[in-house]
Parts: structure tokens; sequence; C-alpha cells
């Protein structure tokens, strides 16, 4: 591939046709989500161009939705490859979420990028990042299919909890390809962080509410500290388990919304201190701190 200029669409194929199936979405995610219907709307929303048929797009929606109460939108699997957030995401429809619908409707999208889920993947199959790409009439498929689908309901959400992971392979395969694909140099982080942090909005930080996720999730699993800078990802620590971002500016998922709270959770599955089940427990805990902040 050509490094001295941003990849066309040549490249893009190129990368494309090395990118190689590793897991199921149909059977690790969509019979899970299907599991959920007897208390909850399962709505279908569309399906990914490359193989409909592998990639139907879900929305799981309470039932008797009341346009009184207000709506809280959990989304997982932005990038596909964070496993967490996905099952995460079904993990706390299945286990809290009826525990909180005398107060709010939910709206869920577990996996956004279904075919990075599959591929463990950053991008999208065009090698574009999904969460640069919240806007409207959006390259990405999934971004275009999930707005249109978010549309009805747009101006009431309430809270948007977006559930992520920071791994290893941000700085072995991501940056790095990023690079490439862009031309442009991209320094590695100086660490990834070993623990769960949340990404607020630099314009709306609501910190007592991001204080009620990191402590929850505290009695789950660490938190990761700041670095020697006192920095997480080249971010300054705003508190503990804190960074705050430009989230609209930026197109990323929990800025697609006038949402009044927002949350990107960032939960690390490659260290030694967790397990897979421990990384699903502390998206899950996430939730239900920041819903517990909003009860009080």
């Amino acid at each position: 591939m050509n490094t001295t200029r941003p990849w066309g669409s040549a490249e893009k194929q190129t990368w494309f046709k090395q990118q190689t199936i590793k897991r199921s979405y149909l059977q690790d995610v969509v019979t899970q989500i299907k599991k959920l219907n007897s208390a909850f709307e399962i709505v279908s929303y569309g399906a990914l161009s490359i193989q409909p048929s592998l990639y139907p797009l879900y929305l799981v929606k309470s039932k008797n939705f009341d346009f009184e109460k207000k709506t809280i939108l959990i989304t997982g699997g932005v990038h596909g490859y964070e496993t967490s957030g996905v099952h995460g995401a079904i993990a706390f429809m299945e286990r809290e979420a009826r525990n909180y619908s005398h107060s709010f409707n939910f709206l869920c999208t577990p996996c956004i990028s279904p075919w990075a889920y599959e591929t463990i993947n950053r991008w999208n199959p065009r090698a574009i990042d999904p969460n640069r790409s919240f806007v409207l009439n959006s390259s990405s498929e999934e971004c275009d299919f999930f707005l249109k689908a978010l549309q009805p309901y747009i101006s009431q959400i309430y809270a948007h909890f977006d559930l992520h992971e920071t791994t290893d392979t941000d700085n072995t395969i991501f940056r790095p390809a990023k690079a490439l694909r862009d031309a442009k140099p991209e320094d590695p982080w100086t660490e990834i962080p070993d623990g769960f942090y949340v990404v607020g909005d630099i314009d709306n930080p609501v910190p007592e509410f991001q204080r009620a996720i990191v402590a929850s999730v505290k009695r789950v699993t660490h938190i990761a500290p700041a670095d020697e800078d006192g920095r997480i990802i080249g971010e300054n620590l705003a508190q503990e388990g804190v960074v705050n971002y430009p989230i609209k500016k930026l197109s990323l998922c929990a800025g697609f919304s006038n949402a009044k709270y927002t949350t990107t959770t960032e939960v690390y599955p490659d260290s030694p201190k967790v397990t897979d089940q421990i990384c699903v427990d502390a998206q899950v805990a996430a939730i239900v701190g920041g819903l517990e902040y909003l009860l009080s």
C-alpha cells in the first residue's frame, strides 16, 4: 500500500480483503438480542449492504413507550471489536432495565457495527471509523441507519450511555493503520490505561454524573490511574477516571443528540486484573450508577 498519500479506493479495498471473519454476530449477539423479546420490543432498523442476511441491525425498545417519561439510550458496538460494550448493553437490558422502567423508557442498540464485531475491527468495511461519523447522511452506513432509526426519539433522549473499550490493539494495530490510511504520523499513546474510565463532553461535562458512574464501577473493577503527566490517552484528567472530549465537534456517537447527560465508557479488557465477565459487569455497573444518580 502507498504510505506517502492517504488511501484511495484501491488501498481501502486491499485492506478490506485482508480482513477475516473471527466470530459470529448472528450466533453471539442476535440470539441474545432475540431472547429479550418477551420483555422488550425488538425493532429491525436495517441491514448492512455488504451481506444483509448476516448483518441485520436491531433496536431494543421499551414496550408501551411513554413519551411522558425520560428516555435512556444505550449504545454498544460502535467499534465492533470492543466486545464488552456489545455484551454489556445486552446484559443491562436483561438484568437491570426492568428495575428502572417505572421511571424511564429505554432504547438500546447493542451492536451498531456487526461486520466489525465479526472481524474484530475498529473500522467498517470501507475503512471508516463510525465513531467519527455520527452526522446526517453519514458516509458510514452503520451511523446512517442508526441516526434514521433514532430520529423519532432524538428529542426525548435524556441520558446516553455509549459503551466502549480501550485495548492494547489501539496502539499496536489501529493507530498504526490510521497513520497509513491518512498518511499522517500517529504517535502511540504513552500507555494504555489499565482500568476503567469515562469520556465526558467538554462542553457539558456533568461531573457529578460521571463521578457516580465511576463510583459504581469501582465496586466491580479498578479505575484507570492517570499517567505520569496526569493524563489518560493524552487527555488531561478532569477527575478520577474521567477525561472530556469535544464530542459534538468530533461527531462521536455520544454527541449526536442534545441529551442532558452523556458518557462514553471505556473498559480495559487486556488487564491481568479482569475477566471477560468482569468487563461486562463493569459496563452494567456504569449504567446502573448513572441511573441511580439521575433518580437521586
